[in-house]
């Protein structure tokens, strides 16, 4: 099984500079519990159905399968997803060997901004930097699944 170990942080300051490349990205959830998410998304020009599994104790590492589809094919399964679609534009920032993916939300999310960073083990070290806030690795509420369900605009 395919396993994915990343990090999650709120970003507070400016990072578009650092950036190297940014992406749209739309996408929608055919299931949305947390011992398996399904989800279907358009990437840039590029279709992906992606299939997560449950975290474990620290959030930090889950189950993660995807496999690329036809950009038609996604926007055919995006009219029978649940209620809510995940509007962003992702922006690369390189960190040494690593890479922070930085996510930028619009609609229901707007005014939130969301850095992971995907780790070879949960223990690995990386720069902060100045730009990376709070981390909130394991807190649901960032999951884009719940932000789907309870958007970043009834948070306040």
């Amino acid at each position: 099984m395919a396993q994915e170990i990343e990090r999650k942080f709120l970003v507070k300051g400016d990072f578009k500079s650092e950036a190297f490349k940014s992406t749209r990205i739309t996408q929608g959830y055919l299931s949305s519990v947390p011992e398996r998410t399904v989800r279907v998304r358009v990437k840039g020009d590029k279709g992906f159905i992606t299939i997560k599994g449950i975290g474990n104790e620290s959030g930090a590492s889950r189950f993660e399968w995807e496999k690329e589809i036809p950009v038609e094919e996604v926007r055919d399964l995006l009219k029978i997803c649940e209620p809510g679609v995940i509007d962003k534009t992702r922006y690369l920032v390189k960190n040494g060997d690593l890479t922070f993916e930085v996510d930028e939300f619009y609609g229901d999310n707007d005014g939130l901004t969301v850095a992971e960073i995907e780790l070879p083990d949960e223990d690995t070290q990386f720069n902060r930097p100045a730009w990376l806030g709070e981390e909130v690795t394991g807190d649901v509420r960032f999951y884009n699944s719940m932000l789907m369900k309870n958007p970043y605009k009834n948070w306040k």
